[in-house]
């Protein structure tokens, strides 16, 4: 049976399509022609990439009166592009380069790209990128930034460990965390060139006093004034990286305080914390209208399996892609920390971690995660309430516990009718 599909088949009239490079951009601007056929005038002109030329090239599409602007995602290069056109009050897309395939044995050069995009565009074979509004860029700046440092901070730490185990110092096999309050009271006196291993060992406070025999033994190797030279600038730059941090963290509160009342949302959900709440909103915003629905989000997140069929047969082992490493970052951490509480999401978590495995486990709560706060962002008056960790033993284990006996009793030879109990 044929089903009916809409196709209006309706062309973009103005349309513009920029091919972004460094030092340069090409750009395509197809309009109605001046004979009024229905043949297109075409115009194609190259800018440099500093700001005034970028505006003359907004004045000529002002000119054209071109509606909407169509660029692909170059690096970071098309950002100023972008930006200043989205001011100007253009209609300006970003599109995913792997949508504007060309056909095989076409020639390839900047001014070929930029007309085949425009005549893609203008035919609306094209979908828009997920561009924040500037507020979330902005915040999405200084919280992608603050990993970066996390990151940082982590691999200086991992400098540090290398330094010691160098020097034979084995402060990390006695303390589990040799940057807490007793082990930088420790490195700190290694710097300043305190050598006596019960000195150092003396320096541990609370429950690390418990283990001074032991310190004293880790602190017996060959530390010597070059191992202390570059712990004292490993240390300077850790102290260093955790002003920045708290500066950032500053920044970040006074730009998420009008999104407050999200944030409040998004803590209740479990292992979702303020951090993970403020890296979430940065990425994918407050206004879901972008995404119509919660499997919308879970795709463009790539927390949702693939489709690979073909032949009636399903290839490939449903992965779900690479999307945005910020985003799967706060998720993988909120599911991480969902995983060890006695709620729905942690339940969840120990029983497909138990049959597929905890990596699978943890991208499935992951998305359960994604779609409680698309929910939650939705719908103001939306509230997250907790089905607890017998859910599946109240709904969908007591079913399968029925479907078991009555397949069990059909192979026996029985014939089985099911009444409920008064």
């Amino acid at each position: 049976m044929l089903n009916d599909v809409v196709d209006d088949g309706v062309i973009i009239e103005r349309v513009a399509a920029i091919d972004v490079g460094k030092a340069e951009i090409v750009v395509c601007a197809r309009v109605p022609s001046p004979t009024g056929r229905r043949s297109r005038a075409q115009e194609v002109r190259k800018f440099a990439t500093m700001t005034a030329a970028l505006i003359a090239c907004s004045d000529w599409l002002t000119q054209l009166q071109v509606t909407r602007v169509v660029m692909e995602a170059t690096s970071d290069y098309w950002k100023p592009v972008f930006y200043l056109l989205e001011a100007a009050g253009f209609e300006t897309w970003l599109v995913n380069a792997k949508d504007v395939k060309h056909l095989p044995g076409r020639p390839k050069t900047d001014t070929l790209d930029a007309v085949w995009l425009c005549k893609v565009a203008e035919r609306q074979m094209l979908r828009p990128s997920f561009v924040p509004p500037e507020p979330i860029r902005k915040l999405r700046d200084l919280t992608r930034y603050r990993v970066d440092l996390i990151n940082e901070r982590s691999r200086e730490k991992n400098r540090v460990e290398k330094l010691l185990e160098d020097a034979g110092i084995k402060l990390s096999v006695v303390a589990s965390d040799i940057f807490g309050v007793s082990g930088r009271a420790m490195l700190a006196a290694l710097v300043d060139g305190e050598r006596d291993p019960k000195v150092l060992a003396g320096l541990a406070r609370t429950r690390m006093r418990t283990k001074i025999p032991a310190l004293q033994e880790a602190f017996v190797g060959r530390f010597s004034e070059h191992h202390a030279f570059l712990l004292g600038k490993m240390l300077a730059r850790i102290d260093a990286i955790d002003a920045d941090l708290a500066d950032l963290d500053a920044q970040i509160d006074a730009l998420i305080s009008p999104f407050g009342e999200a944030v409040d949302r998004l803590d209740t959900i479990p292992g979702v914390g303020a951090t993970a709440a403020r890296a979430i909103i940065a990425e994918i915003g407050v206004d879901m209208d972008r995404f119509p629905t919660a499997a919308h989000l879970t795709s463009w997140a790539k927390f949702a399996p693939g489709v690979n069929q073909s032949a009636g047969k399903t290839k490939g082992n449903g992965s779900t892609g690479h999307g945005n490493p910020y985003l799967a970052r706060a998720l993988g951490e909120a599911a991480l920390a969902a995983s060890k509480t006695d709620t729905f999401l942690g339940e969840r978590y120990r029983r497909i971690a138990r049959r597929r495995g905890t990596k699978k486990a943890l991208v499935a709560v992951g998305r359960s995660i994604l779609v409680i706060v698309w929910h939650l962002l939705k719908d103001p008056d939306a509230v997250f309430v907790d089905l607890g960790p017998d859910y599946y033993t109240n709904r969908v284990g007591t079913q399968r516990a029925v479907r078991n006996h009555i397949r069990g009793l059909n192979a026996l030879g029985y014939s089985v009718t099911l009444s409920p109990a008064a």
